[in-house]
């Protein structure tokens, strides 16, 4: 997402996050047309009037290396601006101000076309004797419910969802922060060992850590 209201960004990563996706976000459009380089992306949502290089811009750098799908986001909405975004190589152009459930919807549809839609997440799901409820946010144990805090419900589902499989450091930091996990920050591994505490019986670890790269929740 790049998009100069970090309070946007803010909003819209924790919502998305509720529905499976994650959000990596910048603020202007240089250091965003960096990061869409870098990295490769399932879809950029993209502001149109924004510090450094326009919405505009940043689109038709893009268009000249990646087919990645975009979704622009404007408080300019004459026709004329739509047919600019569009004409630019845009997928969709959605007027601000907005609801989060519409944005979500469209770049679903986006996403469709594209023929990568992530497979739509079960409410519940249950590894290795943990009972995770995306709707209601439970975690049960066997039959006795564990209490855990908002940010260690977000790394438990991430991990369990990728049972078997290692998640990186910087993936659970795209979650949670919206960025990189820094090499010397400590949060996540403190995350990680309450979840333990909360959910591993003394002879068998579930959260196996692999040193170096991030985590992975065992089958």
């Amino acid at each position: 997402m790049i998009d100069d209201d970090v309070e946007l960004c803010s909003l819209m990563s924790a919502f998305f996050a509720q529905h499976g996706f994650s959000i990596l976000a910048e603020h202007d459009g240089t250091r965003g047309l960096a990061r869409a380089f870098e990295h490769r992306f399932d879809l950029v949502v993209l502001d149109v009037m924004m510090p450094g290089l326009d919405g505009f811009e940043v689109l038709r750098q893009l268009r000249r290396r990646s087919s990645v799908p975009v979704v622009m986001l404007t408080a300019r909405t004459a026709q004329v601006d739509r047919i600019a975004g569009l004409n630019a190589g845009a997928d969709d152009y959605l007027p601000k101000p907005f609801g989060p459930d519409e944005l979500l919807a469209r770049i679903r549809a986006v996403l469709r076309r594209a023929g990568q839609l992530p497979a739509r997440k079960p409410d519940v799901l249950e590894v290795s004797g943990i009972r995770l409820h995306s709707g209601t946010r439970e975690v049960w144990r066997g039959e006795k419910e564990v209490s855990l805090t908002s940010v260690e419900f977000d790394i438990l589902d991430m991990l369990m969802r990728s049972a078997g499989r290692v998640v990186s450091r910087d993936e659970l930091a795209a979650i949670l922060y919206q960025r990189e996990a820094s090499p010397y920050e400590r949060s996540l591994d403190v995350h990680v060992s309450h979840l333990r505490k909360k959910l591993e019986h003394k002879d068998r670890g579930l959260i196996r850590t692999i040193r170096g790269v991030g985590y992975m929740f065992c089958i």
